[in-house]
């Protein structure tokens, strides 16, 4: 049984707390809650993939992603998710540390996911990344993506926020790794 590509097209934003503060109270009056989803995240640096244990203590739920591109390098993705027993993340990470995964990130998000005009917008806020947004939408063939870009970019100029370039989000994810980075010794 051959399933079709879970492709992820995906935009992030970074502002300051009274952006994030007035992004939350619109979105909370104006778009479908999707509900909390903090998440506790082990990110294994990859020279031009993602690796992602995530515990999503919001949910009681967690899972492993595969994402076939680095961030900074396009915008669509195929993504590959396995849900897991939460109570196995961290054998999981160990599993992924043993077989040579070993230089990782860990990050806990506070998260609030909404559905805002057909795109999932999570709000969110990090010790790395401070305070931000990812906007995405998720489809089946890549012949979808240039109506999702658009729908993502219209969306964003609504809500006033400022999207990340390319080349913005490769520079900050290759600081957040050189600075971040814990790696098995």
């Amino acid at each position: 049984m051959k399933k079709n590509k879970q492709i992820e097209v995906e935009h992030r934003a970074r502002f300051d707390k009274a952006k994030y503060d007035k992004l939350l109270r619109f979105l909370k009056i104006n778009a479908v809650d999707l509900g909390r989803d903090d998440k506790d995240v082990c990110f294994f640096v990859l020279p031009d993939k993602l690796l992602k244990v995530a515990n999503n203590i919001s949910k009681k739920t967690a899972k492993i992603t595969g994402k076939m591109n680095k961030m900074g390098h396009g915008t669509g993705f195929e993504e590959i998710e396995i849900s897991i027993n939460p109570r196995d993340v961290e054998k999981a990470i160990d599993l992924f540390k043993k077989f040579g995964f070993n230089s990782w990130i860990d990050s806990f998000q506070k998260r609030q996911n909404f559905r805002y005009k057909g795109v999932e917008i999570s709000v969110k806020y990090s010790d790395h990344w401070g305070y931000h947004a990812e906007l995405e939408m998720m489809i089946s063939s890549r012949d979808k993506q240039p109506a999702a870009e658009s729908k993502i970019l219209k969306v964003a100029q609504g809500l006033d926020i400022q999207l990340m370039s390319e080349e913005e989000l490769r520079d900050f994810v290759a600081h957040i790794e050189k600075t971040k980075t814990k790696r098995v010794t």
